[in-house]
């Protein structure tokens, strides 16, 4: 193992190995003739004991060989912002107008009957789903407050703990309907920091003081040790922005590289500069930007009549910036967002194509950010390479341009080296050649 480490680490190129080091005889497992992000050089991957043992051009050591094909490894999809617990309602909510506040409301009102049973129930499905489409890594908002109680706490800690086989799931105990109006909320939340729950997530613009929410949730998530995931500035109005106050307080409370934002879609609201002065302040700040395209783009903008407005954040601008931007599902068959099927290809596909991207770095990009930009926000560890843990998905694609551009399904993956799951590639029926017509 450390010869192989250090011989990758020697590489001039990520899948070479130099041909003079030594390596143990055996892998565990072979994944033959597969492409590798930014290479379209095909490399083997041996797996074994549950590590990425090497990676090179051919492997001719004794072992179990999978052939790729030719096609596209990676480390998987990384799922940044979605709520498990409150996924498949719909039955539950009637939707007339299509608006954060109807969504808010329905939500609230469904969530007061939700039962432990229930909500593992529909969250399995749509976790069992993602699993499916490639990702093994996750953050699941899950709300706590007078309405549900823990009731989708525990759901989610036995979802997490049942499929951890096959996914990461990091449980971000959230107040979606305010804390200065509601004290309980904050104790609760407190609490479920104590049962199990990973990190922490604020939601100041339901709110009647943003500011003091915005307070609470750092103090209590100082005391705690854990990440900070705000939604924030989810409307269409360029004034009162919270960003800027989410920013200090990062600074201040030197809390950067964990604390994240979701929507944000006021500054598709703004004018350049002033997106660009926030981007720099939240690079700075070490904050990162989660856009949300399905749900963004279903909710906002209904008060225009024509030329309904795209509202979603400036991701590529703020990329550039400097600042972690990811892509993410969100919700699932909810009154906020009453489609989905938990893919973060198709998610990033509807992003590039909603933010008008075309070259190949720029859908490159798009896919960095439903994989390791993702991974980076939740902080945790990521990346096809020697001594990392071998978690592999192969993608029916050769490059991640591609991946995006043409929604690639996946086909096959791993989880610290043992297979999860399959998915047999579609094939066409001919008819046979009919002998007589010769």
């Amino acid at each position: 193992m450390l010869a192989a480490r250090a011989c990758y680490a020697q590489s001039r190129y990520p899948i070479s190995l130099l041909s003079g080091c030594s390596l143990s005889p055996q892998f565990d497992l072979i994944i033959g003739g597969a492409r590798l992000p930014h290479s379209r050089e095909l490399a083997d991957i041996g797996i074994r004991n549950g590590l990425t043992a090497a990676i090179a051009p051919r492997l001719e050591l004794a072992a179990m060989k999978e052939d790729a094909g030719g096609r596209l490894a990676f480390g998987g999809f990384v799922e940044a912002h979605i709520h498990l617990d409150k996924a498949g309602i719909l039955g539950q909510c009637a939707i007339c107008e299509g608006t954060l506040t109807e969504a808010i409301a329905l939500t609230a009102k469904a969530k007061a009957g939700f039962t432990e049973e229930d909500v593992y129930a529909r969250a399995s499905r749509v976790v069992e789903k993602a699993i499916l489409h490639g990702t093994n890594r996750m953050r699941s908002f899950v709300e706590v407050d007078p309405r549900v109680g823990f009731r989708g706490l525990e759901a989610i800690k036995r979802v997490k703990a049942d499929y951890s086989f096959a996914i990461d799931i990091d449980i971000c105990a959230f107040g979606q309907e305010g804390l200065t109006q509601e004290p309980e909320t904050l104790a609760m939340l407190r609490e479920a920091l104590a049962a199990g729950a990973d990190s922490l997530g604020g939601c100041p613009y339901t709110d009647v003081d943003p500011v003091a929410h915005v307070g609470a949730i750092f103090d209590l998530a100082e005391e705690a040790g854990v990440a900070v995931d705000f939604h924030a500035d989810f409307d269409l109005a360029p004034e009162g922005s919270i960003l800027p106050e989410i920013a200090r307080q990062t600074k201040a409370r030197g809390y950067a590289g964990r604390v994240s934002v979701g929507h944000v879609t006021k500054l598709s609201a703004m004018a350049p500069q002033i997106v660009d002065e926030l981007a720099a302040s939240l690079a700075e700040a070490g904050i990162a930007v989660t856009v949300l395209p399905a749900t963004d783009l279903f909710l906002t903008g209904r008060d225009h009549d024509r030329l309904q407005p795209r509202g979603l954040a400036p991701a590529e601008r703020l990329r550039r910036a400097g600042v972690v931007v990811t892509v993410a599902t969100n919700n699932v068959l909810n009154p906020f967002t009453p489609f989905g099927d938990a893919s973060l290809v198709r998610m990033a596909n509807l992003y590039a194509n909603v933010a008008q991207l075309a070259r190949d770095e720029e859908l490159a990009a798009a896919f960095d950010m439903v994989s390791s930009c993702a991974a980076k926000l939740l902080g945790m560890s990521y990346g096809l390479q020697v001594g990392m843990p071998a978690d592999i998905v192969l993608l029916d694609t050769d490059d991640p341009a591609s991946a995006v551009r043409e929604i690639a399904p996946a086909l096959a993956g791993w989880k610290n080296g043992v297979k999860t799951f399959v998915r047999t590639p579609a094939e066409l029926l001919r008819p046979a050649p009919n002998a007589e017509a010769k």
